[in-house]
């Protein structure tokens, strides 16, 4: 039986371009070296204006942000990159109450993970959301 929507195949990291935004750079350094080494072609921004301007001049599959960032927040980030590009959002954050939750997913995350995190967790969250399609937004 055939797999029209490539259900089967692993998602190829070398063949996503992914926006990592933290304003931590201690953070952004580590995070960015072993997705990178993993195959996943990441762009570091540690701001919401450093991010905005990489999303100008790159087409990103997917961001994973850090809600706390000193010149907006994530969801600002996220609200605004979904108004202009069909991309998928992955929430880091501290805050993991299920309302920071639903305030995530409210302002147009995917999905929200909650720091501490392991890099499998966030590859297992990358290939879940890259396997689901976009619905149209109203």
């Amino acid at each position: 039986m055939s797999d029209p929507i490539g259900l089967s195949h692993p998602i190829n990291p070398s063949e996503l371009r992914l926006l990592l935004v933290d304003d931590d750079s201690d953070t952004l350094r580590v995070v960015t070296r072993i997705l990178t080494r993993r195959g996943y072609l990441v762009t570091p921004a540690d701001s919401v204006q450093a991010a905005l301007l990489a999303a100008e001049q790159q087409t990103f599959a997917l961001v994973i942000s850090d809600i706390a960032l000193p010149d907006g927040t994530g969801h600002d980030l996220v609200s605004g990159l979904k108004a202009k590009y069909p991309i998928k959002a992955i929430a880091v954050s501290g805050y993991g109450k299920a309302e920071d939750v639903a305030q995530s997913l409210g302002a147009g995350f995917d999905a929200h993970l909650t720091k501490p995190v392991t890099v499998e967790a966030v590859e297992q969250t990358i290939e879940r959301l890259m396997r689901t399609p976009e619905l149209p937004r109203p």
